[in-house]
C-alpha cells in the first residue's frame, strides 16, 4: 500500500467514479489507476468498488470505510508538511480562501490587504463559487478554509465560526416609487418585477419565505450569481435589485436609491469555517483574528476541538 494508490483512490471517488476523469485531473492514465486500484483490493483482501464490466458502478460498503480512511490519512500527511513548513518558514507559504462573490468585493478587500502587508510572503490565492462549493473546496483541502453564509454548517467535517451578521437592502433607480414607501413593504416591492441573487446565494430561500408568509408571491425577472450583475440589470430598468446590505457603496452605487429592507427579512450570518483535522499554521490564524476579531487562537482551537453537531 502507498500514498499514491490512496491519492487515486480518492480522486476517482471525487469524479464520480469515472476513471477517465480521474486520470485526467491527477495527469495520468486511466490503465495506471485502474491497475493501482486493483492492486490496492487486493493487498487488503477486499473489493472496494461494485463493477459493471469494466465501470465501476458504486462502493461496496467496506469500501465506503476505505475511502473515508485514505481520506483521513491523506489529510494527516498534508499536517505533516504544515508542520514542516511552520517551523522552516512560518511567515512563507500560500493561503488559499474558498468564497463567495459578495464576501470577495465587498468584504473582504481590507481584510486581505492588512494581511498582505503583515505577510507579504505569503501567497493569496481565492476561489470564488457558490456557498455549496465554497464548503465542499474547505472539505476538500482545496481551500484553507471557506467564508460563506449558507452551506458551512451543513458540514459535520467543517469547524464553522459565526463572525458576523447581516440584512438586506432594495436597490431602485433614482426616482423610483418604491422611494415614497414609508415605510417599505414587501407587499410593495411585489408589486414590481425583482433582480436579485441565484437560489443557491446569500439567503435567497430566507427572502422567499418572507414573501410566502404574506402569501406573496413575487416576479423574479432574473437572478444572478453577484451583486455586481444585480445591480446592472437593476439600472437598465429591469426590475427592483434586493441585495446584502455589504454590497452597497455609496461612493460608488450613487446612481441608486438604497432602502433598507431589514425589518422585512430574517437576519443572516456570514461564517467561516475550517476543516476539523487540519494544522493550522499561524498565519492562518492571524487571517480569522483579521477577519473576526472575536476568535483568537484559543477561540480557533476550542472550536476545532469541539465535537461535531449531530
Amino acid at each position: 500500500m502507498n500514498l499514491q494508490q490512496l491519492r487515486y483512490l480518492v480522486a476517482v471517488v471525487d469524479n464520480g467514479l469515472n476513471v477517465s476523469e480521474a486520470a485526467e485531473a491527477l495527469y495520468t492514465s486511466q490503465p495506471g489507476i485502474s491497475k493501482q486500484i486493483r492492486q490496492l483490493e487486493d493487498e487488503l483482501g477486499v473489493q472496494v468498488f461494485v463493477r459493471a464490466g469494466k465501470r465501476l458502478a458504486r462502493l461496496t460498503p467496506p469500501g465506503a470505510i476505505v475511502v473515508a480512511t485514505a481520506r483521513r490519512a491523506l489529510a494527516e500527511i498534508a499536517n505533516l508538511r504544515r508542520v514542516a513548513d511552520e517551523f522552516r518558514s512560518e511567515d512563507e507559504g500560500d493561503l488559499s480562501i474558498a468564497t463567495t462573490h459578495t464576501q470577495a468585493r465587498y468584504v473582504l478587500p481590507p481584510v486581505l490587504k492588512a494581511f498582505a502587508q503583515r505577510y507579504p510572503k505569503v501567497r493569496l490565492i481565492l476561489h470564488q463559487g457558490n456557498p455549496t462549493q465554497v464548503a465542499e473546496q474547505t472539505a476538500s483541502g482545496e481551500a484553507d478554509l471557506g467564508i460563506a453564509t449558507e452551506a458551512l454548517a451543513d458540514y459535520r467535517e467543517l469547524a464553522t465560526l459565526p463572525c458576523y451578521d447581516w440584512n438586506r437592502v432594495v436597490l431602485v433607480p433614482r426616482g423610483h416609487p418604491l422611494e415614497r414607501e414609508a415605510p417599505l413593504t414587501l407587499e410593495a416591492i411585489a408589486r414590481h418585477p425583482i433582480v436579485t441573487y441565484d437560489f443557491a446565494f446569500t439567503g435567497r430561500t430566507q427572502a422567499n419565505a418572507a414573501f410566502a408568509a404574506r402569501g406573496l408571491a413575487p416576479t423574479v425577472v432574473l437572478t444572478a450569481l453577484d451583486a455586481d450583475v444585480i445591480k446592472t440589470y437593476v439600472e437598465l430598468g429591469m426590475g427592483v435589485g434586493i441585495v446584502a446590505q455589504m454590497a452597497y457603496d455609496p461612493r460608488r452605487d450613487t446612481g441608486f436609491a438604497c432602502l433598507d429592507a431589514s425589518h422585512l427579512f430574517p437576519t443572516s450570518t456570514t461564517r467561516l469555517a475550517l476543516r476539523r483535522q487540519a494544522f493550522l499554521r499561524g498565519y492562518v490564524y492571524a487571517f480569522v483574528a483579521l477577519f473576526a476579531p472575536q476568535y483568537d487562537r484559543a477561540a480557533v482551537d476550542a472550536a476545532l476541538a469541539a465535537a461535531p453537531p449531530a
